[in-house]
């Protein structure tokens, strides 16, 4: 059996001196594409954070294919959740230039190798009509291919992408994780995804990791996602509704999606 690509064992993580993650387990299969999905603040952004060795856990273990979590994986490719541009003059080859050998201090020395490396990731994600572009120019989604870009640069075997789906229309959503589907599948990647809405991942995700008052439920959409499931994790009544081919999450009532799903049109069920 090959060694997973992560494994999370009895895991407790604590930021701001609260448990954000609490004697969490689970194994992710090389080669598997896993969305990670709750509410605001379930932990999403701090479990890759701990992945990365950025928030060391205080108890339990986590590894990256076999081996403790450590700062500056080159195996571990990270996109950070983007709010706004900084450096907008910058254009953006010099946006992904800046994340070449981004483990060490100071500024990137682009030799031959060091610029084959970023037009090749800029390639990768059919990002080449951007290089020339300053990044005060671009649209959030062109935005987010240059940071998938930089993802790519030490030829990373696991990707972790933080909400890479933001403040996308619904088509660019599904367009983009189709694009990271193919990028991984090609490249024999194993990918975490973190995302508010389930909905432009169907078809794509071989796992949901789901988390919620610092427990976490790995499985597949049918095994996870179900009014079962997701009350047992929450503690709480949650119904699972699935019309029209999507899914939504809701509150005992409908008062209140803890897991909110956007509809085509930006109109929201709850």
């Amino acid at each position: 059996m090959s060694t997973p690509a992560v494994q999370v064992l009895h895991a407790t993580v604590v930021r701001g001196g609260q448990a954000v993650l609490q004697d969490v387990s689970f194994t992710v299969p090389r080669g598997s594409f896993v969305g990670v999905l709750g509410a605001n603040g379930a932990g999403k952004t701090t479990l890759f954070q701990a992945l990365l060795g950025l928030a060391p856990a205080q108890s339990g273990t986590l590894h990256i294919n076999g081996a403790p979590v450590h700062c500056g994986n080159a195996a571990v490719g990270y996109m950070p959740q983007m709010r706004k541009v900084v450096g907008g003059q910058l254009s953006g080859w010099s946006m992904v230039a800046a994340a070449l050998k981004g483990r060490k201090w100071g500024l990137p020395w682009c030799g031959r190798a060091g610029r084959a490396a970023v037009d090749a990731a800029l390639a990768a994600v059919d990002a080449q009509d951007l290089a020339r572009k300053p990044l005060e120019t671009l649209s959030g989604g062109q935005r987010q291919r240059l940071l998938l870009a930089q993802t790519l640069l030490d030829d990373p075997s696991l990707l972790l992408l933080d909400e890479p789906l933001a403040s996308l229309d619904p088509a660019r959503m599904r367009e983009t994780a189709l694009r990271i589907h193919s990028l991984a599948q090609s490249r024999n990647m194993t990918v975490l995804m973190s995302a508010h809405d389930i909905n432009p991942l169907m078809g794509v995700m071989d796992h949901v990791l789901y988390l919620a008052r610092g427990k976490a439920l790995l499985g597949t959409v049918d095994e996870v996602i179900t009014t079962e499931a997701l009350t047992a994790l929450y503690g709480a009544q949650v119904d699972v509704v699935r019309a029209g081919g999507r899914v939504f999450v809701v509150a005992e009532g409908g008062g209140s999606a803890l897991q909110p799903h956007d509809c085509p049109g930006g109109h929201s069920h709850a």
